[in-house]
Order: C-alpha cells, then sequence, then structure tokens
C-alpha cells in the first residue's frame, strides 16, 4: 500500500512519511540519475557484421585470385566488380566488428550503444 499525502484542507493525516524542507546547497540534481545503464548486446547486428565481414573477405580473396590471374588467366573484367562488392561488404563488417571488440574488452569510448540494434 502506498502511502498518500496529507490532506491539509480538511486536517486529515494518512500517511507517517516525513517530509523536510531541502537544503540550500541542493541544485535539483541526484547522483543516480548519472548513471548509466548497462547496454543491452545487439545480438543480431554482431552476427549480421561477423557475416558481412565474412563474405567480404571471400571476395576480396577470390577477387584478388582472379586478377593475378590465379583462378583464370585474363579476368579483370571479373576481378574488379568482384573487389570493389567485396570491399563495399567488409568494410561496414570489419568496422561494427571493431566497435563489439573494443565494447567487450572495456576500452573507454566505446559501446554497444553504437551499434545499430534490429530489434524493435
Amino acid at each position: 500500500m502506498m502511502p498518500s499525502r496529507s490532506n491539509a484542507a480538511a486536517g486529515i493525516t494518512k500517511s507517517k512519511v516525513k517530509y523536510s524542507k531541502l537544503s540550500n546547497t541542493d541544485d535539483g540534481y541526484i547522483g543516480i540519475q548519472f548513471k548509466k545503464s548497462p547496454s543491452k548486446i545487439p545480438y543480431k547486428a554482431i552476427s549480421l557484421a561477423t557475416v558481412l565481414f565474412l563474405i567480404g573477405t571471400l571476395l576480396i580473396v577470390i577477387g584478388s585470385l582472379l586478377l593475378t590471374g590465379y583462378i583464370s588467366p585474363g579476368g579483370n573484367e571479373r576481378a574488379i566488380p568482384v573487389l570493389i562488392i567485396g570491399i563495399l561488404v567488409f568494410l561496414p563488417g570489419f568496422y561494427h566488428l571493431r566497435i563489439a571488440y573494443y565494447a567487450f574488452q572495456g576500452y573507454r569510448g566505446y559501446s554497444y550503444d553504437d551499434i545499430p540494434d534490429f530489434d524493435d
């Protein structure tokens, strides 16, 4: 049961809560409002970043092998697009995995809040 305030007009007191005057040095802030709650780990976003990182790495390796002629000679027409797509897929995966790793290790300035979460 929640205590209620006293009704001054009717003179009825139902509460045993003691009220006190605030000190003059109180600036209206309390320490708990500045504490940061622990952030939730975005597992879906980290798994997506891992998949993007692995696919991008695979495409960069295949594009490099095509470019050097190890897989098929004279494959510059196929190698350049594969390399470009590989780099475009690799970069966001690497970026988000790096943030997740630094947040996991507890580096200053890195948090799981920096990774976009896909949970609605």
